[in-house]
């Protein structure tokens, strides 16, 4: 599945704006805008709630550690709950809890009632609900739009964010200086009205399966399990935290820079993040004539060497014009990058362990950010800003050498990963209970003398594919007392995952690999099932 076979040939990027055309796709789109830009009005109008408190500094440093503390802590399980449950209802229950939060907040800052300590609670409480829907959402995209149109979903994801960004603090600095942080509080509160709407309208397929739901700790287990046997999905979990680690450095120091280097004030520091968000945006339309150009890896050199000048400009050139252009191609590369690694862990993942994965990358992200900022912050307060900048620049231009080590796969949007039932029904005398096991499966292979390499080096790809799917230990044995056969045995923790195997996680990629390796075998296709006897 997530081995160097392919499907298909590589087709021609579609257009950014293809996953538009869906009406479900364009409608959340629109929704997730509305709302992102007033969760970035909210955050300025809580630090501007703040400012005038004893110890501003710190709380205000507070209010982002609010919001993005319980992703870290979240994402895991979030990710397994979005894999377990309907993840429409997910979203739906969680958006309108966030609206009803986001509204308390509103009239308790009206009524004056809001005290640091009110006003982080509540934030800290709406962080909980990002973390609880952000694996749900990026999940569901796939279902939205054809698999072809992912990577364009994924560039019109990160660009929504990027204009959130760049849009928001800036609407919401007019507005706070004219009417204080209560009107956007209440925006904020009523701009999740939208994804409740669409979220409410929208029909999603029904899961057809028959089988008992995972329980949390095994669908937890399962998911690392998926992750230790997928190499590919590891190297891209690596290379994002050889790009945002040193990446979180520009975003974390520009406000100090701006100020020292630049002699600019808060609105100038506006127009820099400003820079950010537009070339986010030229890197959306840009996308699919880039996509033609390079491939994944090509795209992630080219990000990091575009935000490591970013870095570099940033920390030495006195000129804001200049600087200006520079935090433009920053700004595209960071859309390029998040584009091209979120794209590429959704077209690997299959549908049923997709939630887990993609957990799996926002705690990366938000860790590399959260944590990097820190490190930077302290790395800034030793040498100064301009030097952390200059070291981060040249961490960059290690992350992107780093692509000759570490390339990420090129045919991803060509993996055939639609569920395929295809192993034939265990032929029992009686039905294992869904909680029996371990279950150890057996199964021979007669493997003629001169094809004894080329099985072996197929097998690796089915040891894979049977640890990514469940098995808890996987191993090809030789049978001494048969000339030429060898058997494969692995175990699953229960019948029930082996049945979970058996009905939904085995794909069409993991079809094409094992009939490659069954056409290596001359007998008769033998396959064991074996429950282990609990009361010796």
């Amino acid at each position: 599945m997530l081995d160097r076979m392919t499907t298909a040939d590589a087709t021609t990027p579609l257009s950014t704006w293809a996953p538009l055309r869906s009406p479900i796709y364009r409608a959340l789109w629109v929704a997730q805008l509305v709302s992102n830009l007033g969760t970035w009005m909210q955050t300025v109008g809580a630090q501007w709630l703040l400012v005038d408190e004893p110890n501003a500094a710190t709380l205000v440093s507070l209010v982002q550690t609010a919001i993005t503390l319980p992703v870290m802590l979240l994402s895991i399980p979030s990710g397994v709950l979005a894999d377990l449950v309907d993840r429409r209802r997910l979203l739906l229950g969680a958006q309108a809890t966030m609206a009803v939060i986001a509204a308390v907040l509103a009239v308790s800052t009206a009524l004056g009632n809001t005290t640091p300590a009110v006003l982080l609670t509540l934030l800290f409480l709406l962080g909980c609900g990002q973390a609880l829907t952000a694996p749900a959402w990026q999940a569901v995209q796939p279902e939205l739009v054809p698999r072809e149109q992912i990577p364009s979903a994924a560039a019109l994801g990160s660009m929504n964010i990027n204009i959130g960004r760049a849009v928001g603090p800036a609407v919401a600095g007019v507005l706070v200086s004219l009417s204080g942080p209560t009107l956007v509080f209440a925006l904020n509160a009523l701009s999740f009205g939208g994804i409740v709407a669409v979220l409410a309208f929208w029909r999603r397929p029904v899961n057809g399966s028959t089988l008992p739901s995972e329980r949390p700790l095994a669908a937890l287990q399962a998911g690392t399990r998926f992750i230790r046997a997928a190499p590919a999905i590891r190297r891209v979990l690596l290379r994002s935290i050889l790009f945002i680690a040193p990446a979180s450095a520009l975003w974390a120091l520009l406000p100090v820079i701006a100020r020292d280097s630049l002699d600019m004030s808060a609105s100038g520091y506006g127009l820099l993040l400003g820079a950010l968000g537009l070339g986010a945006v030229l890197g959306a339309v840009s996308l699919t004539r880039i996509r033609t150009l390079l491939t994944p890896t090509q795209r992630l050199t080219v990000a990091a060497v575009l935000f490591g000048l970013g870095s570099a400009g940033a920390a030495l050139v006195p000129n804001a014009a200049v600087v200006l252009i520079l935090l433009l191609g920053a700004g595209l590369a960071w859309l390029l990058a998040m584009s091209t690694m979120n794209a590429t862990m959704q077209l690997l993942l299959p549908a049923w362990v997709r939630a887990r994965g993609l957990s799996v990358y926002m705690l990366v992200f938000m860790g590399g950010q959260a944590i990097g900022s820190l490190v930077w912050g302290l790395v800034a307060g030793a040498i100064g800003a301009v030097g952390a900048l200059l070291i981060a620049a040249a961490l960059l231009a290690a992350s992107a050498l780093s692509s000759v080590w570490l390339p990420i796969r090129d045919d991803a949007e060509i993996l055939d990963l639609t569920p395929s039932a295809f192993w034939p029904e265990p032929q029992l005398v009686e039905e294992p209970a869904p909680d029996d096991g371990p279950v150890l499966v057996l199964r021979d292979y007669d493997v003629p003398a001169d094809r004894v390499e080329e099985f072996l080096a197929a097998m690796v790809f089915v040891g894979r594919s049977r640890q990514r799917t469940g098995a808890m230990e996987w191993r090809l044995y030789r049978d001494v007392g048969v000339v030429d056969r060898y058997v494969e045995a692995f175990v699953v923790r229960s019948w029930a995952e082996h049945m979970q195997q058996h009905q939904v996680r085995l794909t069409a990629q993991d079809q094409l690999r094992e009939r490659a390796v069954v056409e290596f075998s001359a007998g008769e296709d033998r396959i064991t099932h074996l429950v282990a006897v609990q009361r010796l």
